[in-house]
């Protein structure tokens, strides 16, 4: 790898060329390494380790079978992937519904049209612990995004354009290069306008071999028709709740006042087709629903009311990871009460809210609680 100034480092780990990966390179970036105190940068060794696995063995328990499999078996899996496939002729696979013809060449409100493009995939490590395990969580990075928040931490893959455009082939291939060097999952980031696309990359990677558990990982403003297109593919599902209100959703995210209330229900589908995401004997997850909250400045998301509406329509076990990495990112500095990063008081105000709520499967600052 070329010496790099750490700037440019961490910007290109993001958007990491497929040539590095393919060469046996593993570059990281902050995120990777650090996730609120808790370093989990694999050591030399560990890369060696990885990368000296048997052709194709998969880093997870041998006993564990993917859903999809017996999908793609029976077809199933390929008759979803065209039926979500030709709702692009007038799209409908976000809740903006904006109705572009993408099988003609259209751009949605995403940017996208029928070609999936691709910013990066490699193993990442500052992902929840249960996905990240020793190997990392096979990480595709989808580029552009239906929600396109102002304050987007990824705003050049999610807004800017960062991204190849790939055939189908080579994003099955990219899956199964996950497996192949150890990573313990799929991790799909920012997946909705593309959910036609990757059922058919996992349909022709599970004939290949792929046996990988599939996370679906959603800023959580789904439809519930489109889901139930999932069930039985996906196996993790990692959604965002980001905002209580809708009028903060709107401000935020591009007009998206429908956000709170399609969460909500997005949501209560996800749990009812995976459950509560528990570790396996391994310390892996391989299904479940974890949520995440992302606590902003001055209370911006409504942290309080989102942890109290989980406690009451889900298992008080149900995984919640309160997240305090928030920086003004992108166009953040546009709105002075996103402009800073979130103080202490804030944070421990959101556990607070949490424990006294009853939830008792926290993730707080990368630790387990």
């Amino acid at each position: 790898m070329k010496k790099q100034s750490r700037r440019k480092f961490i910007r290109s780990c993001s958007l990491v060329a497929a040539g590095g990966i393919a060469a046996g390179l593993t570059p990281f970036c902050a995120a990777c390494q650090r996730k609120e105190g808790a370093v989990t940068r694999p050591t030399l060794g560990r890369i060696a380790w990885r990368n000296s696995r048997p052709e194709g063995a998969p880093d997870i328990d041998p006993s564990f079978e993917p859903a999809y499999l017996k999908l793609h078996k029976s077809g199933e899996l390929k008759k979803r992937a065209q039926e979500l496939w030709d709702v692009m002729k007038s799209c409908e696979l976000c809740p903006r519904q904006c109705g572009a013809n993408r099988l003609a060449g259209e751009r949605g409100f995403c940017h996208s049209n029928s070609t999936v493009e691709i910013a990066a995939y490699h193993p990442h490590y500052g992902e929840e612990r249960g996905l990240v395990g020793r190997g990392g969580s096979g990480t595709i990075f989808l580029s552009n995004c239906g929600l396109r928040c102002v304050f987007c931490i990824n705003w050049q893959i999610s807004q800017g354009g960062e991204g190849e455009p790939r055939r189908l082939e080579e994003f099955a291939a990219m899956m199964l290069h996950l497996q192949r060097i150890g990573c313990h999952n799929i991790n799909l980031v920012t997946p909705t306008h593309y959910s036609a696309h990757i059922l058919f990359a996992i349909d022709r990677a599970a004939e290949k071999g792929l046996r990988l558990p599939i996370v679906y990982n959603t800023c959580g403003w789904e439809r519930v028709e489109i889901l139930k297109k999932l069930d039985g593919v996906v196996d993790i599902y990692l959604p965002d709740f980001k905002y209580w209100e809708s009028e903060m959703a709107a401000k935020y995210s591009s007009g998206a006042e429908g956000y709170p209330e399609g969460t909500k229900a997005a949501i209560l589908e996800m749990h009812h087709q995976v459950g509560v995401a528990k570790p396996a004997a391994d310390g892996l997850l391989y299904r479940g629903v974890i949520i995440r909250h992302l606590v902003m400045p001055n209370n911006v998301g409504g942290t309080k009311g989102i942890i109290e509406w989980i406690a009451r329509n889900l298992p008080k076990d149900t995984y919640l990871n309160l997240m305090a990495q928030y920086r003004p990112m992108y166009k953040a500095s546009q709105y002075p009460e996103i402009n800073r990063r979130i103080t202490r008081q804030e944070y421990e105000d959101a556990v607070a809210w949490a424990r006294a709520a009853g939830l008792t499967n926290l993730d707080i600052q990368g630790y387990r609680s």
